[in-house]
């Protein structure tokens, strides 16, 4: 691991949800409480902001040119080209003080995604899957704040985080079902004063989880032994992503809110996009299925 490096300053609230568009081969991520969605493209360093109809927990390639998003109320499409968003559905049965928050494909194009309590009190928050136009609540439940989900390169396992209890589970997955979840990593034993944010698999099965109030991003091996802890110059490492070329690029968001002045002078990039180099790469995900 080598080259921690500060790639744009953006002052974000609550950067998030970066992925890697392999069509595009640029890197897209939200900024939640600012309604901004972003892109940033690792060859020539542009980037550019798209404002969002409310607040905006993930985005997504999508199989039909298009990007698919999760907003406060519900699943969207937006176009790279006009930068328009357009409702695509609500989440049934979804508390209007919810929101979406983070999100993932698997192989055979699904999406999986988590709703969490807006006020971050209420254990209210719950996993779904989005199934080329059907939502079916599919997962844990009664979460506060939810993140992820993550799947491995196979599809074959599923990570799924409940940030406030400290807690990474995992679930068998296949095509027709999804396993009982189960207990991966106890944060708080490793970690007491963070707390796992977005998480990511890497081509190994490897799982990287950002580190909230942590100032780092932590590497499991898929028996959940902490192998890796890379510090990093920002307080709230929400979640990273493999890209570039050989998806060993490290993409990875930040936030700021919530911080007191010094806290900020002591961790001055927090609320910036940061990279650093992987040994093992990621893999390249599969578009959303529309």
């Amino acid at each position: 691991m080598t080259d921690i490096a500060e790639v744009l300053q953006a002052d974000f609230a609550l950067g998030e949800g970066p992925i890697w568009d392999a069509r595009r081969k640029v890197v897209w991520f939200v900024d939640i409480k600012r309604h901004r969605l972003w892109h940033f493209d690792p060859a020539n360093g542009s980037n550019s902001i798209s404002d969002a109809p409310d607040q905006i927990g993930w985005v997504l390639p999508a199989s039909n040119g298009q990007l698919l998003c999760g907003l406060k109320d519900g699943l969207y499409t937006f176009s790279p080209e006009t930068s328009r968003f357009s409702k695509l559905m609500d989440v049934p049965g979804e508390l209007p003080t919810n929101r979406l928050n983070d999100a993932c494909t698997d192989r055979w194009g699904r999406v999986w995604f988590g709703s969490m309590d807006d006020g971050e009190d209420d254990k209210n928050g719950r996993f779904y899957v989005f199934d080329r136009g059907t939502i079916t609540p599919s997962g844990p439940s009664g979460i506060t704040i939810t993140n992820g989900p993550a799947v491995n390169a196979d599809s074959s396992r599923i990570y799924f985080t409940d940030s406030v209890n400290q807690k990474i589970m995992v679930a068998d997955l296949d095509r027709e079902n999804v396993g009982e979840a189960s207990l991966f990593v106890d944060i708080a034993a490793l970690f007491p004063e963070a707390f796992p944010d977005g998480p990511a698999v890497d081509s190994e099965g490897n799982v990287w989880t950002g580190l909230y109030n942590g100032s780092a991003a932590a590497r499991f091996s898929p028996a959940g032994k902490l192998i890796e802890t890379v510090e990093l110059p920002a307080k709230n490492i929400t979640k990273l992503c493999f890209g570039g070329p050989d998806l060993r690029t490290a993409f990875v968001t930040t936030a700021r809110q919530g911080m007191s002045d010094q806290a900020l002078a002591d961790s001055p990039l927090s609320g910036s996009l940061l990279t650093f180099r992987v040994d093992v790469p990621g893999f390249e995900q599969a578009e959303a299925a529309l």
